[in-house]
């Protein structure tokens, strides 16, 4: 069926809505992914589909033996890094925690995650065959993870399967308030009762220091358009050496008629993973990734400060665990929502009116509830976006403390 010119014609010159160097972007999960200056350059020199596999070795053939460009060496230096033994990279990070279920677990085995877990692992458990335990949070406003119910769920899975969950998974930060957990916790819980402890850490690792060891964590995952500075789709799963060969297994089957086996591919990966862009902005941002970590600790501050600000504004509250451990983060706004309710524009107001501000990343059409993220923006864009919402505040007769 032949498709109309004008139909074509649209995606020739695709652009987006705005740049960051035109609008102070906050959209919750976009602050990690800016692509560094050497990523956009790899991107252009690596764009092509199969662009990395121009010397791969052909007795593993397999993309993490490849050393021109050095991913073999890449992948090592990553899992140091992480404070663990191995690294893949895989399209996301929900690939990564399936990965990890269906590798550790059989059918109608349980699994043990947070209630602030995202959906993707929800799905990734279903995927896998597996049921699920909530571990509680506390409810309004704080909604922090119960990290020693953890023990009551186990108890819970191996009183009534008469047998302990294949998994226990606790999520580092989550994507609702930005609340930091302290996986310690729960990484001695696992060791205590011998269960395999995976760590999603798509918020945290690639901004803020993160070491499994010390965590306890058996497995970390993470997500690379989120947190690492590289192009979509891009996730990490890390493992230690004790579930190598689980995670890592290799092919043992064989074709009955040509006998052909693939002895050197790693099943769960089906062979190779990410090539090409996402993988090599991954890489060309890594330096940079290295080094912003270290200072985690200033854009903690910057974002307790814009809370504190944003807080003087009537009806203004954050929501999640106080004070602030993580840039992801969660407002309510009672006084925004009532002007939402008699504009013209409703809910949009808000949005409008920041991008207005040259301003954007909030969700069109929220005003009671919603989320922003300041990582990586300088004091002055965090004092702009304080007078922005004091600037709205006061068009709409807002009382500011």
């Amino acid at each position: 069926m032949k498709i109309p010119k004008e139909r074509l014609e649209k995606y020739r010159n695709l652009k987006r809505e705005f740049s960051e160097e035109e609008y102070i972007n906050i959209h919750p999960i976009q602050r990690g992914g800016v692509l560094t200056e050497e990523a956009m350059k790899a991107l252009i020199e690596f764009g092509d589909g199969y662009s990395v596999c121009d010397f791969c070795p052909p007795k593993e053939a397999r993309l993490d033996m490849i050393t021109r460009p050095p991913i073999r060496d890449f992948y090592k230096d990553l899992a140091k890094f992480l404070g663990m033994d191995y690294v893949r990279v895989v399209t996301r990070c929900r690939e990564a925690i399936f990965i990890a279920f269906k590798m550790l677990s059989e059918p109608n085995d349980y699994v043990i995650i947070d209630s602030n877990a995202h959906y993707s692992t929800y799905l990734a458990a279903e995927l896998s065959g597996l049921r699920i335990k909530e571990v509680p949070n506390s409810g309004y406003p704080e909604f922090k993870v119960n990290l020693e119910a953890y023990i009551d769920k186990i108890e819970e899975v191996k009183k009534e399967k008469g047998k302990l969950p294949s998994a226990i998974l606790l999520t580092h930060v989550d994507y609702l308030y930005g609340n930091l957990n302290d996986a310690k916790i729960v990484g001695k819980i696992a060791k205590d009762y011998n269960i395999p402890f995976i760590l999603n850490c798509a918020y945290s690792a690639g901004v803020m220091p993160i070491n499994g060891k010390e965590l306890g964590a058996d497995i970390i995952t993470g997500s690379g358009h989120k947190s690492w500075a590289a192009s979509a789709p891009t996730g990490i799963i890390a493992i230690n050496e004790s579930l190598k060969e689980k995670i890592l297994a290799r092919s043992k089957i064989s074709g009955d008629i040509t006998k052909r086996e693939f002895k050197a591919k790693e099943v769960a990966l089906l062979g190779c993973t990410v090539m090409g862009a996402p993988l090599i902005t991954l890489m060309a941002s890594f330096p940079k990734i290295v080094e912003r970590v270290e200072k985690w600790e200033e854009e903690i501050n910057k974002i307790r400060y814009l809370v504190s600000e944003l807080e003087r504004i009537e009806g203004f509250k954050q929501l999640g665990i106080r004070p602030k451990l993580h840039t992801l983060t969660h407002m309510e706004s009672e006084s925004f929502y009532k002007v939402s309710i008699n504009h013209k524009r409703k809910g949009f107001f808000l949005y409008e009116e920041l991008k207005e501000r040259k301003i954007v990343g909030i969700q069109p059409g929220l005003t009671k509830h919603f989320k922003f993220n300041t990582y990586g923006l300088t004091w002055e864009q965090i004092k702009y976006i304080r007078d922005a919402f004091f600037d709205i505040a006061r068009k709409y007769n807002v009382n500011i403390k």
